[in-house]
């Protein structure tokens, strides 16, 4: 157990380095950041609402820029070892699939939590507006943090199905865009008005996308079943990518 965790770690470090010795995580973290400050402050009227519930201003765009953000970095995580046939490379060597896809997987969530993290001055500043609820706070960026190992682990799978970085970007979009909409607010009562499904078929398709149990977490209700639900749907993306990854070994 001990070298499986250790190759996992080495694996992670390797892949972290790589993120930070190229572009690619600098421009995602500036994009991000100024993606959140435009969304909070803009469009969230943080200022103007002169509110301290960033469940309202700041937490409820995070799945949106996720959405157009995370396919972006997730693309590239097989996608680029298949082209260019590194992976051959990786096959080779004494590491499982599983600890392969886990330790990239944890890399690139890395990468996302800390863009995340790096939007402490919003909570600065809502502190200095008011007495923010810090549960809530707290809640909101564990909601965020499982929304974007989600949406991570889909693109992991598209990515692992595909050398080309566009299609694994698109699919990968359109699967999480998919995942929030079965869910959406305007989407479910629209099919409970119009009469179409019965209200168990609404139901169930709510529960099977992301946005109910975002918006239950970014409320500050921290239900096990909602984050039971996320790392669920994380191992099952993870466990499709291992399988799709050694699918394709079987054909080299």
């Amino acid at each position: 157990m001990k070298t499986r965790i250790s190759t996992i770690k080495t694996i992670t470090i390797r892949e972290l380095s790589g993120y930070f010795t190229s572009p690619l995580a600098y421009v995602f973290i500036v994009i991000y950041l100024l993606m959140s400050g435009f969304f909070t402050f803009k469009l969230g009227n943080l200022f103007q609402k002169n509110e301290v519930d960033l469940s309202t201003t700041f937490f409820v765009y995070q799945p949106w820029l996720y959405l157009l953000l995370i396919p972006a970095v997730a693309m590239r995580l097989w996608s680029e070892e298949y082209k260019s046939g590194t992976v051959e490379l990786l096959f080779t060597l004494p590491v499982t699939v599983a600890e392969a896809v886990t330790a990239k997987f944890l890399a690139a969530w890395s990468v996302v939590v800390f863009a995340l993290l790096l939007t402490f001055p919003v909570v600065i500043t809502v502190a200095r507006l008011g007495e923010p609820d810090f549960g809530v706070i707290v809640a909101g960026y564990v909601s965020s943090i499982l929304l974007s190992g989600v949406f991570l682990s889909i693109g992991s799978f598209t990515s692992s199905m595909t050398r080309n970085q566009v299609v694994s970007f698109i699919v990968s979009l359109v699967i999480c865009l998919l995942m929030i909409l079965v869910s959406f607010p305007p989407i479910t009562d629209f099919f409970t008005n119009c009469g179409w499904f019965p209200v168990w078929f609404v139901d169930s398709m709510a529960y099977a996308g992301v946005f109910e149990h975002f918006n239950n977490l970014n409320r500050g209700l921290l239900d096990l079943r909602d984050i039971a639900y996320f790392l669920s749907v994380i191992i099952v993306f993870l466990v499709a990518t291992g399988i799709s990854l050694v699918s394709r070994r079987t054909a080299i």
